[in-house]
């Protein structure tokens, strides 16, 4: 099935970066090109809630590093898919790299075998739920007039982009209409009907990050549109390891694009996406960096996190996987 699917993306993407009009020289020339490496000597800070669930499995960050990237050196075919995704998206493969070690390090525990995710993948399949907040389904709560901007933006990276954003601006931790909205995030809200801090598969993908790039995953790897009508097909594209590769490269390409809409290439700093697929909201993210610039405030280029911190600082040896040297 994987090559299948992935003989599609490298079909699809070959047409969809071919038929892209190429860039004004005057666009190119505005392009701020971030360098690689981290902006910061040290690391900053780790969330405690990191450090509680390294607590809670009895393990270190050391440990937890030490276990996925060994993972990664002995695995060839998983490397393999790595590469492959990579080059169906346009994108380096240490950034798929990056954003899985800094997952398993940071975020989780990896497995000891990619066939518990397959299993896994088939078991969300048959169960009957939905994405709602106190008991109001997000297809319906995304029609109300607040929302309306929304429906003129072009694809699903804008389109729940924007949602995020009108979630955040208008009922995140507001009374609206004498109903009281909790300070928690548009995916927390709506996106975990199972538990706190839901994010599955390889890749540690949450359900609303899946539908933001669905459009881009359809369009380059041939995989169905994704829709909040049908959960347990999402559940089953991000757990399932072969189908979450194409998701993580998805997000990873789509924050680039965000970032070069607003001026910057940040193609070449592994540490930089890997801060973005651990945080999130890339679009607000670059526009508010491209405002401090033309304010200038001082900030001139996007700043990592302790998460691509670490990317950075192990990136001769991360690479090493790829392109030799990463034997035991």
């Amino acid at each position: 099935m994987f090559a299948s699917i992935f003989g599609r993306s490298l079909i699809a993407a070959t047409i969809l970066f071919a038929a892209m009009a190429p860039m004004h020289p005057a666009q190119a020339a505005a392009l701020t090109v971030v360098p690689p490496g981290n902006r910061s000597k040290e690391q900053p800070e780790i969330p405690r809630a990191s450090a509680l669930r390294s607590k809670a499995t009895n393990t270190t960050y050391d440990e937890k590093y030490e276990t996925i990237v060994s993972l990664l050196r002995k695995d060839k075919k998983l490397l393999g898919k790595i590469e492959q995704a990579a080059t169906a998206y346009d994108i380096a493969p240490i950034h798929i790299i990056g954003a899985l070690v800094g997952e398993h390090t940071y975020n989780i525990t990896v497995v000891d075998s990619l066939q518990t995710y397959y299993v896994k993948a088939l078991a969300y399949a048959d169960l009957a739920f939905s994405f709602r907040y106190k008991n109001v389904p997000v297809q319906t709560f995304v029609k109300r007039p607040e929302f309306a901007s929304c429906a003129s933006q072009d694809g699903s990276a804008l389109i729940w982009s924007c949602r995020d954003a009108i979630w955040d601006e208008q009922f995140r931790g507001k009374t609206v209409e004498g109903t009281t909205y909790e300070n928690i995030t548009f995916q927390r809200a709506f996106f975990q009907p199972f538990y706190a801090g839901q994010t599955f598969g390889l890749g540690q993908i949450s359900p609303l990050t899946a539908l933001q790039v669905t459009d881009l995953v359809s369009k380059t790897s041939g995989l169905p549109t994704l829709s909040p009508d049908r959960p347990q097909a999402i559940y089953r594209d991000v757990i399932d390891p072969d189908r979450s590769l194409l998701y993580i490269a998805a997000i990873i390409r789509d924050s680039i694009d965000a970032y070069k809409a607003e001026g910057f290439d940040i193609s070449g700093n592994p540490g930089i996406t890997a801060t973005l697929y651990n945080v999130g909201q890339p679009r607000k993210r670059a526009h508010d960096l491209a405002l401090a610039v033309a304010n200038r405030t001082g900030r001139t280029l996007p700043v990592e996190n302790y998460y691509g911190w670490l990317i950075n600082d192990r990136l001769s040896e991360l690479n090493a996987l790829l392109y030799g040297n990463g034997g035991e």
